[in-house]
């Protein structure tokens, strides 16, 4: 079973993601302002997904249902205590992909592929989570990783204490310090 806490950490992983509302009141999730999932007092977590992955969707969890405006259909609704945390960051991703800027999706769909040591000037011993992560941010030098600081790095899903401390001994060998 997932919880709204899930929810929001999953959501707020994915770039140019915004909250709007809080508890007890439902949480609305963004991509410049274009809704893509949300969480009310009902338990329920609403998608705004293409017809394909609605049907999809719907056809795993048969508690769900489809939402509309008008007659038009938009997304789904399910229990969010019917998915779990794999589901859950599946679903919520492909709903990010399909309401996010054209360049931005493209952008974390190639960071999907990135490998240690093929990105940019990146090391590679940063590992293949750090590696995604710095790349789906549009992070590809050690140029763009010096302008930021150690907890910017650390905020960032899938960048851990060994990435940091790595980027931090590359930079520090080519005279350079993270930011601040």
């Amino acid at each position: 079973m997932t919880t709204l806490a899930h929810l929001r950490r999953t959501a707020l992983a994915l770039p140019g993601t915004a909250q709007r509302g809080s508890r007890p009141g439902p949480v609305e999730f963004t991509v410049h302002d274009r809704w893509f999932a949300s969480a009310g007092e009902n338990g329920h977590l609403l998608l705004h997904l293409p017809g394909p992955e609605a049907d999809e969707l719907l056809a795993a969890h048969p508690t769900g249902g489809r939402l509309t405006r008008g007659a038009a259909p938009v997304g789904v609704r399910v229990p969010l205590g019917d998915l779990d945390g794999q589901q859950l960051n599946h679903w919520v991703r492909r709903a990010w992909l399909a309401r996010a800027p054209k360049r931005l999706a493209a952008r974390v769909a190639a960071a999907d592929s990135a490998v240690p040591g093929a990105v940019g000037d990146l090391p590679k011993a940063i590992g293949r989570p750090a590696t995604r992560a710095l790349t789906g941010a549009g992070i590809t030098t050690l140029d763009q990783v010096a302008e930021l600081t150690e907890a910017e790095l650390l905020a960032m899903h899938g960048v851990g204490p060994k990435a940091v401390r790595i980027l931090g001994e590359t930079l520090g060998a080519t005279g350079r310090a993270f930011n601040g």
